[in-house]
């Protein structure tokens, strides 16, 4: 019988030791890096957008001041930026200038001058706190009393605002605003951006 022979065939292009297969693995490696940088270039463009939006949200809202009580600090038509992270941290203090809904929904500005559980009064055109009277170093006087004529005690969670403009603000003195909750308020008012030839820090 006729015993035939066995051929060997070599084929280049399926042996890793050869130019094509390093060729191969070089462009595998390749594509690999090029997904890399494009998933690394996404994460970085998320995370950019996210603390965009957080700064945004917690410190750049901006609220337009209407009408004149809190003048002169604050005047009709300035725009002042509002932080909203502040209070989940800690509580509201006394002299904070905040922004407050009213029961009506529209927000207002004023300035924190009662704590929670304080008993607040006004006797002879001054402010008095638990009997005491209020320093207000550049603040006006209180004409006008109103339902602190007689005391006016704070719940555990309510606070008393006033307008810096005390004759002209529509505040914690009547009736239709009240004591303020500490869910009514939104935040805390910490810079002026309009108009810029006064663009400050609110004190």
């Amino acid at each position: 019988m006729h015993q035939g022979t066995i051929k060997h065939i070599y084929c280049p292009f399926f042996h890793p030791n050869t130019e094509a297969g390093v060729n191969l693995e070089f462009y595998q490696i390749e594509e690999t890096n090029s997904l890399r940088k494009a998933i690394g270039w996404i994460v970085d463009i998320v995370v950019v957008i996210s603390m965009a939006w957080f700064v945004g949200y917690g410190f750049g809202t901006q609220v337009r001041i209407a009408g004149q009580s809190m003048t002169p600090g604050l005047r009709g038509e300035d725009v002042v930026l509002m932080d909203r992270l502040t209070y989940d941290f800690t509580d509201p203090a006394r002299f904070d200038v905040v922004v407050f809904e009213r029961e009506d929904h529209k927000s207002n500005v004023k300035r924190i001058i009662a704590l929670p559980g304080e008993v607040v009064q006004v006797i002879d055109n001054r402010i008095y706190i638990d009997g005491e009277p209020l320093d207000e170093e550049g603040l006006d006087q209180v004409i006008l009393a109103g339902i602190a004529e007689n005391p006016v005690t704070l719940g555990e969670d309510e606070y008393f605002l006033l307008g810096d403009n005390r004759d002209q603000s529509e505040d914690s003195r009547f009736a239709n605003v009240g004591n303020v909750r500490r869910e009514q308020i939104q935040g805390k008012v910490w810079l002026r951006l309009l108009p810029l030839v006064d663009i400050g820090l609110v004190e």
